[in-house]
C-alpha cells in the first residue's frame, strides 16, 4: 500500500479531486457536507495498476493548520492542488511552507478546475514557488486528464523508498472512537515496522494489546508499512487517549521533553513556538544556547530518538562546554557535519564524504560491518529485493541514511530504491524451478496466467512471484497475476490488429485469456499511453 496525503488552499478542489479518484467522498463529518468544508482529516482509497493507493485529505482553511499538519505528519508523499480559477493562494503558500520544513521530498502537483480557467499561469506560479523547496521535482499534471493523472499517481509511488517492516513501530494517533462490543479503536498512518494481532505495544504510559486490526476496512492479521491502520486496542480507556499521542513498541522510544539543538543562523528566536512530529502539536518554549544552539523545552514528553549534533547534548551550561573545547578536552566525533564542526569550533580534519567529516579508521570499519551485514542479509533472506536500507544504517551506526551509498563504494553492493542487495543477485534454486514451469506455460499460452492454485502448487506466493518480476522472468499485471516479460508487448501487437475501437471482451477473445487477466492488462497498457480509453469504455491503440 502506498498512503498519500493532500495539500492547498481551501476550495481549490483536493476532496473533489479524491472522489474522483476513488470514488470515494473524504469529508466523513456531518458539519462538513452541510457546510461543503472539509475540517478535520478525511481519507479514501482505491486500487490503480493493481496498486492500493491511500489518501489522507487535509482541510485547507487557515483556521485548520493544525488538522492540515497532522495529516501530512507521517506520510512520505503529497498531491498538492492548485485551481486553475484562483492560482496561488495564501494557504498553498503556508502548506509549501509546512511541506519543506517537514522536509516531504515526494509529491505530484494537480492544477484543478482547468474546464473553468486557463491552466497556464497556475502551472508558472506552482514552477516558481515549488524551485527552491523540498519538492522542486514535483510533476505537473492538468487534473483533467485522470489518465495522465492515474500514471503519474504510479511514477510517484515508484520514486518511494522502501519502508522497513522491521523497524520499532511509532503510530501517530490521529483518528481515536469506540466500537460498541469491541472497544477502543485509533487509527493512524504506519510509516515503519508492522503491527501484529496480539502484539503487546504501548500508548499513554500503559502496555496495550491488539485485539485486532484493519487497514482499508479490511481484517488483517498483520499491517506492515507503509499503511492506514486501525488497532481495536485492549488496556486502555478512549477517553484517554487523542490525537497526537503514539502506539509504540514498549521499551525502545525515549520519552523526551528537552533537546538540545543547533541552529542554522543566530538570528532572533521566538520564546514560544509549537513542535509539530506524525500527527502531534506541542507547545515549546526556547531558551538559547548561546549564538548556535538552542534548548526546546517540550509542554509535553514525546516519545522521540533525538540524534543531538555533537557537543551539543552534553551535561552543563553552554559556557562549560566552550570551556571544554577551549582547554582540548573535547573529543571530536568520528562523523559529523563540517557546518556542526564548525559551530562547535573544532577543525575538520578527516576524510571528507559530501558534506560529512568522519575519521577514516572508524569509516573502514563501518564499511566492513556493512559488508558483512549485507551479504549475511542476502544469505538469509534469498529472495528478498534486498535489506532495508535505513536497517542498514542503524546496524551500522551511521548517523544520517545519506551516508550509506557512499559507504557501499567500491564493495561490489549496490543501493536500488532504498534497498542494499549484492548486484544481479539470481534467484535460488527453488523458486528458479518453479519460475521455469511458468515460462514453459506461457511460451503455449502466453496469456494465459496461472491460476492461484497452480501457483500454489509451484510454491510461488507473493515474495517469490515479485523476485521473478525484479529478475525479469516475470511481468506483473495485477496481485497474483503474472505473464511473461515481454507480455505487454504482445498484448499491444495483438491488439493492434484489431478493428478500432474494441471492447473489453473482443480484447480478451483475440488474447485467448479471461478478465481476470484482460482488465488489468488492459490498464496498464492505458497507464503507459499504449491504448487510450474512451468514455463508453472502448479502447484504441495509440
Amino acid at each position: 500500500m502506498f498512503v498519500l496525503a493532500t495539500a492547498g488552499h481551501v476550495d481549490h478542489g483536493k476532496s473533489t479531486l479524491l472522489h474522483r479518484l476513488t470514488g470515494m467522498w473524504p469529508d466523513r463529518l456531518a458539519e462538513e457536507q452541510r457546510r461543503g468544508l472539509t475540517i478535520d482529516l478525511g481519507f479514501a482509497w482505491t486500487e490503480i495498476g493493481g496498486r492500493q493507493l491511500a489518501f489522507v485529505d487535509v482541510p485547507g482553511h487557515e483556521r485548520f493548520v493544525a488538522n492540515m499538519l497532522a495529516g501530512v505528519g507521517a506520510v512520505p508523499a503529497v498531491v498538492f492542488v492548485v485551481a486553475a480559477t484562483e492560482g496561488w493562494m495564501p494557504q498553498s503558500e503556508e502548506h509549501l511552507a509546512a511541506l519543506d520544513a517537514l522536509g516531504v521530498r515526494h509529491g505530484l502537483v494537480v492544477i484543478s478546475k482547468a474546464d473553468l480557467a486557463d491552466p497556464g499561469p497556475a502551472v508558472a506560479q506552482v514552477s516558481e514557488r515549488f524551485a527552491a523547496t523540498s519538492l522542486g521535482d514535483a510533476p505537473v499534471v492538468i487534473g483533467t486528464d485522470l489518465d495522465r493523472l492515474r500514471a503519474e499517481l504510479l511514477a510517484l509511488t515508484d520514486r518511494l523508498p522502501a519502508p522497513d517492516p522491521g523497524a520499532d513501530v511509532r503510530l501517530w494517533v490521529d483518528r481515536c472512537f469506540t466500537v460498541r462490543g469491541a472497544g477502543t479503536v485509533v487509527t493512524g498512518t504506519l510509516a515503519a515496522g508492522t503491527v501484529r494481532a496480539g502484539d503487546e505495544l504501548e500508548l499513554a504510559g500503559r502496555r496495550v494489546t491488539v485485539r485486532g486490526l484493519q487497514s482499508l476496512g479490511r481484517g488483517a492479521d498483520a499491517v506492515g508499512p507503509v499503511s492506514r491502520v486501525a488497532l481495536n486496542l485492549r488496556g486502555v480507556d478512549r477517553r484517554d487517549v487523542g490525537r497526537g499521542d503514539a502506539v509504540r513498541t514498549p521499551g525502545v522510544w525515549l520519552d523526551t521533553a528537552e533537546i538540545d539543538v543547533g541552529l542554522r543562523s543566530p538570528g532572533a528566536l521566538h520564546r514560544q513556538l509549537v513542535l509539530h512530529i506524525g500527527s502531534a502539536a506541542v507547545p515549546v518554549q526556547v531558551r538559547r544556547l548561546g549564538a548556535t544552539a538552542a534548548r526546546l523545552r517540550l509542554g509535553r514528553p514525546l516519545p522521540l530518538r533525538v540524534s543531538d549534533p555533537p557537543g551539543l547534548r552534553r551535561r552543563g551550561a553552554a559556557r562549560d562546554r566552550a570551556a571544554d573545547l577551549a582547554t582540548g578536552r573535547a573529543r571530536p566525533p568520528d562523523c559529523a557535519r563540517a557546518a556542526e564542526l564548525r559551530a562547535m569550533g573544532l577543525p575538520a580534519h578527516g576524510q571528507r564524504v559530501g558534506d560529512w567529516v568522519v575519521d577514516p579508521r572508524w569509516w573502514a570499519e563501518r564499511r566492513d560491518c556493512a559488508t558483512a551485514a549485507a551479504r549475511r542479509w542476502a544469505n538469509e533472506h534469498d529472495i528478498a529485493a534486498g535489506m532495508p536500507l535505513e536497517a542498514l544504517r542503524q546496524r551500522v551506526g551511521l548517523p544520517a541514511a545519506e551516508l550509506v551509498a557512499p559507504l557501499l563504494a567500491g564493495t561490489g553492493l549496490e543501493v536500488v530504491d532504498g534497498l542494499v542487495r549484492p548486484p544481479g543477485a539470481g534467484l535460488p534454486p527453488r523458486v528458479d524451478k518453479a519460475v521455469r514451469a511458468v515460462e514453459e506455460w506461457l511460451a503455449a499460452e502466453p496469456f494465459r496466467a496461472p491460476e492461484a492454485d497452480e501457483l500454489a502448487d509451484l510454491k510461488l506466493g507473493p515474495r517469490e512471484l515479485a523476485a521473478a518480476v525484479r529478475a525479469g522472468r516475470l511481468t506483473r499485471i495485477a496481485d497474483g497475476v503474472v505473464l511473461g516479460p515481454d507480455a505487454l508487448d504482445r498484448a499491444a501487437g495483438v491488439l493492434a490488429t484489431l478493428p478500432q475501437p474494441f471492447t473489453v471482451s473482443e480484447a480478451r477473445r483475440a488474447l485467448g485469456t479471461t478478465r481476470r487477466v484482460a482488465v488489468p492488462l488492459l490498464e496498464q497498457l492505458d497507464a503507459r499511453r499504449v491504448t487510450s480509453r474512451g468514455g463508453d469504455g472502448t479502447r484504441m491503440v495509440v
